[in-house]
This record gives structure tokens, sequence and C-alpha cells, in this order.
């Protein structure tokens, strides 16, 4: 199974709302039990690879593999967790 990848896109340093969801993050997947299955990464939402990638969007914003899924907002822990799942299953 590949490694599922989780980019947690803010402003740098973190703002309350960035470390927030990197925070969430983190839980959901220490909850989940897939620390072997998941890497976080933290992005600065100014870095010139970030714009490159994912054009101008909002903080904080989470991409699983490549893709946003939750868009300038602190996503509810619920959220977090289906996205997860729903990513694992997708890989699985």
């Amino acid at each position: 199974m590949s490694e599922i990848v989780v980019e947690v896109i803010g402003v740098e340093p973190p703002c309350p709302k960035c470390r927030k969801t990197l925070e969430i993050v983190k839980n959901v997947v220490k909850e989940l039990n897939i620390e072997d299955k998941v890497k976080i990464i933290k992005l600065d939402i100014n870095s010139p690879n970030v714009v490159a990638r994912y054009g101008v969007i909002s903080s904080p914003s989470v991409a699983v593999n490549g893709v946003i899924k939750v868009l300038g907002r602190v996503p509810e822990k619920e959220e977090v967790i289906r996205i997860l799942k729903e990513a694992i299953q997708s890989h699985g």
C-alpha cells in the first residue's frame, strides 16, 4: 500500500487557524492508528512551489494526495476522519 500524503497549507509562521488544522489532522491520524499509512506535510501558502501547484488558495487548506479537500477554513474532526477513511479505501 502506498503512503497517503496529507498537506496542511497555511501561512508561515502559522496562524491560530492553521495550527488548529494541523493539530486536528495529526490527532485524527493518531486516533485512527494510521501513522504508518499517512505522511503529514506542512506547506507555506506563499511558497512559489505551492502557488505553482495549487494556484492561489485560502488558508488553511488541506490537500490529500495532491487534491484540495478543505479550502480556506478549519475542518471539523469528523470531516477529516471521513476524508482520510475515503483516501485509505481508494488506496486499498
